[in-house]
């Protein structure tokens, strides 16, 4: 599987070009835009996080962009500041985003955030207050309540362009997926098979299931209390800066949650999929931790419309490449790559790498996906530029993954990873009310969190 650094740098040559498929057109649902006039003739971008591991590509695409400059820089560690600031000697810098806000709120007209997942909903629902537009790196957010705050923090401010992560629906393939699918040129959607390779069952990988590990003093570098932000006070404990809080039930979202994104998306475009029903997850006893080392969650969504076969629409959604047995979908005998999304339909079956490559079955026999008669057309874009495009006004700009799109998979990968809390029990879920029907336990234990005083969650 290739690394996320490594796929960023490959989606870079995406030309930065508007979408043409009227499969995905129809996505975009907003209205036309003014002209931006920014006070320096470009868009001000304030990045908050500019460190670890996704913050540099970020910065980097966007740095690219001619309507771009970025006038603030925001980080707990003190040296990925220092070095960063370098780079923009122009650019004001502070360790507190919330000090961006009281000080320099005219300083800047967007806001990139890449933090730790635990602090998302909370950076990017001020910066929506204060009347910014937001590129959030995925998963959105890190507890199932804040699906629905950012979602209407967003939605009471429609003049504000959003976007998640998304970088691999940049290129063509993605797009071509969900063209055939949303279409119905295979026939109407049965259910959907998800899965991703990993996590390696030893060392201090990307993501990291070994446990928590006893506290010690936090890095010289940095404002540990900052670093917590939304989460409660806690010790910081060895790993948890660098890379392991992605596994961590208090600062991360597991595997499940941090690749659903770049996984469920197709699914979501394809089929304007609402909230699941239910949830069922099976897994190794949870800690504090999240084991992700075999997890196999079932979601159930209400199928209503002509693009499903059933009144339910089932998407199965695992790790350690645990993919669906091709003998029973009818398939011939052969491998499947490491990280996949399958769709079974009534009249064929399709699968999408995270990189784009496609794979059509029919009647159990491999076609050319290219053959398919009443494809659309489907163009590349810069993923970065098409967020700053749309801001600017460039007529015909699109952005794939608004907040509108990227909460429903946030939501569908946290819904996973928390019922793995639960191994084997069905939770029924209900996003109108943010509880488990007939769930207390459940509800009171895996749906929200206490925020800290002073980082509470602005009201949307």
């Amino acid at each position: 599987m290739i690394d996320r650094r490594t796929l960023i740098a490959s989606g870079a040559l995406a030309a930065g070009a508007t979408l043409a498929a009227p499969a995905l057109a129809s996505l975009a649902g907003m209205p036309a835009r003014r002209p931006f006039r920014g006070k320096l003739g470009k868009l001000q971008v304030l990045q908050v996080g500019v460190g670890g591991s996704i913050a540099p590509a970020d910065r980097h695409e966007l740095r690219q962009h001619p309507d771009v400059v970025f006038t603030g820089l925001c980080d707990v560690d003190s040296d990925a500041l220092k070095q960063v600031s370098a780079e923009h000697p122009e650019a004001f810098t502070c360790r507190d985003f919330r000090e961006a806000f009281d000080r320099h709120a005219g300083k800047f007209d967007a806001v990139v955030v890449c933090t730790p997942d635990h602090n998302h909903a909370l950076i990017m629902m001020t910066a929506l207050a204060a009347g910014k537009h937001v590129y959030g790196q995925k998963p959105l957010v890190q507890q199932l309540s804040e699906v629905s705050a950012i979602l209407g923090a967003a939605n009471a401010r429609p003049q504000l362009v959003t976007q998640v992560g998304n970088q691999r629906m940049g290129p063509e393939g993605r797009q071509h997926a969900v063209d055939i699918l949303r279409r119905g040129l295979l026939g109407k959607a049965i259910e959907a098979h998800v899965w991703i390779s990993g996590p390696g069952d030893t060392g201090d990988g990307y993501f990291w299931y070994g446990g928590l590990s006893e506290p010690i003093a936090p890095p010289a570098n940095v404002d540990w209390q900052l670093w917590l932000g939304a989460a409660q006070d806690a010790p910081c404990r060895e790993g948890l800066v660098g890379l392991r809080w992605r596994s961590s039930w208090d600062y991360g979202t597991g595997q499940l949650g941090d690749w659903c994104t770049h996984l469920l998306d197709v699914l979501y475009f394809a089929y304007d999929l609402p909230s699941p029903v239910a949830v069922v997850s099976q897994t190794r006893s949870p800690s504090d931790f999240y084991h992700a080392q075999h997890v196999h969650s079932t979601l159930t969504y209400p199928a209503a419309g002509d693009r499903f076969a059933r009144d339910r629409f089932v998407v199965h959604y695992c790790d350690k490449s645990q993919a669906p047995s091709r003998a029973s979908l009818g398939l011939p005998a052969g491998a499947w790559p490491g990280t996949g999304t399958l769709v079974v339909c009534e009249d064929g079956v399709l699968l999408v790498e995270p990189e784009g490559a496609i794979q059509v079955w029919r009647g159990g026999k491999p076609v050319d996906w290219k053959s398919i008669p009443g494809q659309g057309e489907v163009r590349a874009r810069n993923h970065w530029h098409s967020w700053v495009d749309r801001i600017v006004g460039k007529p015909g700009a699109f952005v794939q993954t608004p907040f509108s799109a990227g909460a429903g998979m946030a939501e569908a990968g946290l819904l996973c990873c928390r019922a793995a809390r639960f191994p084997g029990r069905e939770l029924r879920w209900d996003r109108a009310t943010n509880s488990f029907l007939g769930d207390d336990e459940a509800t009171k234990s895996i749906v929200r969190r206490e925020y800290r005083k002073g980082f509470e969650l602005p009201s949307a």
